[in-house]
């Protein structure tokens, strides 16, 4: 019975993320072509991707930049739409736009005794706008959320480390179960040092 037991756990630990991953993914394929009416499972999606890299491709052109940039300046000017529209778009390009903030790993103290250590991203190099300097800002994912907390930090205290971005956040929001790829030791200096606030 044990062994039974045993086999059935090991089968689920295997079987129950890929039934997740694909439960997931026909939904979201599903809820995509219910709102664009296509009767072809997954046609929505696939349309979807390549509107938006379409709209990535024009977004590179100059006539397409000042229009953007117009319509940006609008949106901003509308008080309750403005809150929703900037903290999507600073949500989405802190990950994947040409400024991304989350690609700076780091360590920083998670009591006063300094022993025990946290994981978080640096998103701002400097205070120096609210006369901190010398003070840096740094998001702490918080693990099974998609939460998180801003915490400020002397930029003596916070230590850099030589991780991929990727694998430091998908390590913090695993709760530490997945592992982080161990990379080449950086020179003395570089990547392990106290980070420092840029001019």
């Amino acid at each position: 019975m044990r062994r039974f037991i045993s086999y059935f756990l090991r089968g689920l630990v295997f079987v129950a993320p890929i039934a997740v991953t694909i439960y997931v993914c026909v939904r979201i394929f599903a809820t995509i072509d219910g709102w664009l009416g296509f009767s072809v499972p997954g046609l929505g999606f696939v349309v979807t991707i390549g509107v938006i890299t379409l709209v990535g491709f024009l977004a590179s052109t100059i006539l397409a930049t000042s229009i953007l940039s117009s319509v940006d300046a609008l949106v901003n000017r509308l008080p309750v739409v403005r809150l929703l529209y900037s903290s999507t778009k600073d949500l989405l390009n802190a990950f994947v736009g040409e400024h991304r903030r989350f690609d700076s790993p780091v360590l920083v103290p998670a009591d006063a005794s300094g022993r025990s250590k946290a994981l978080g991203f640096i998103t701002q190099q400097s205070l120096a706008g609210l006369g901190l300097a010398d003070y840096v800002t740094v998001y702490l994912p918080f693990s099974y959320s998609l939460s998180g907390r801003l915490l400020l930090f002397p930029s003596s205290d916070v230590t850099r480390i030589t991780a991929v971005s990727a694998d430091t956040l998908a390590f913090i929001v695993s709760g530490g179960v997945t592992d982080i790829p161990r990379r080449a030791t950086p020179p003395r200096g570089a990547g392990a040092s106290p980070s420092r606030p840029e001019p």
